[in-house]
């Protein structure tokens, strides 16, 4: 019963961070107006926006003017659900949990914006990243640790770690493909994950996030022969691996 409950609260998070999704970029207001359709403008009553059902009931279309609505919002709210559960199988109900939970939640928010704009909103990471170093100073278990302070340098070394990473990485690769080869965006959400896991975390993250780039880089590659691919997502999904297994897979790999 509490998984099934906290699917059901994931999912509803989930209705959340698609208003998030469709309006951060379009730079409007997160909390008014209501949810209205995005092709004819009708408002959304409450019945029909019931997460996962009410999409499934509707069929994918809205009630008002029939046009599909787009998929990624059932699938933002079922993987907030997965995620939240998975989460709580991990860490239980602690405050670690909800910590990580929150920091889950941007990143998806982030990997779908990033996916259709090819871009990440400066306003999800950088309050984000002053908000992981706040938190690892006032509850060290965030970062492994039992004081404030080694928490604190774990945070802030997981900024520079990751930012300074993945700007190098650009770095190189701008230099030797004579193109921007990693965005901005890029650098300030992997300095945000860093502030949040510490830096052994997101040097793991850093090093994990071009397998499942490259994979899906050769797919876009052969079907539409896209040179470029949105690198958020993948960054996301190595976090969200570092964060469920990195600390095992380091401990086997270094024998620490």
């Amino acid at each position: 019963m509490t998984i099934i409950f906290l699917f059901i609260i994931g999912t509803i998070a989930g209705s959340f961070m698609n208003v998030c999704i469709y309006r951060l970029p379009r730079k409007e207001s997160i909390i008014t107006p209501r949810s209205r359709c995005p092709s004819c403008g009708a408002e959304i009553p409450w019945f029909d926006n019931i997460p996962v059902l009410s999409f499934l009931f509707l069929r994918g279309r809205c009630r008002f003017c029939k046009k599909r609505i787009s998929a990624r919002y059932i699938i933002v709210e079922a993987l907030s659900g997965f995620i939240c559960v998975l989460l709580f199988l991990y860490f239980g109900l602690s405050a670690k949990f909800f910590i990580l939970w929150c920091l889950s939640s941007a990143l998806v928010v982030a990997s779908f914006i990033d996916l259709r704009f090819h871009e990440i909103p400066d306003i999800i990471t950088l309050p984000g990243i002053i908000v992981g170093i706040l938190l690892a100073g006032l509850y060290p278990p965030l970062m492994g640790k039992v004081r404030n302070l080694p928490s604190l340098l774990d945070s802030l070394l997981g900024v520079l770690a990751g930012g300074g990473s993945i700007y190098l990485a650009g770095f190189i690769g701008e230099f030797i493909f004579k193109k921007e080869a990693m965005g901005g965006g890029d650098v300030k959400l992997l300095a945000m994950i860093g502030s949040f896991i510490g830096w052994k975390l997101v040097l793991f993250t850093f090093f994990l996030a071009p397998f499942f780039g490259s994979a899906v880089g050769i797919v876009l590659k052969i079907k539409h022969g896209r040179e470029i691919i949105p690198y958020g997502p993948h960054l996301s999904l190595a976090a969200f691996v570092a964060i469920l297994y990195g600390e095992k897979i380091l401990r086997k790999l270094f024998l620490i």
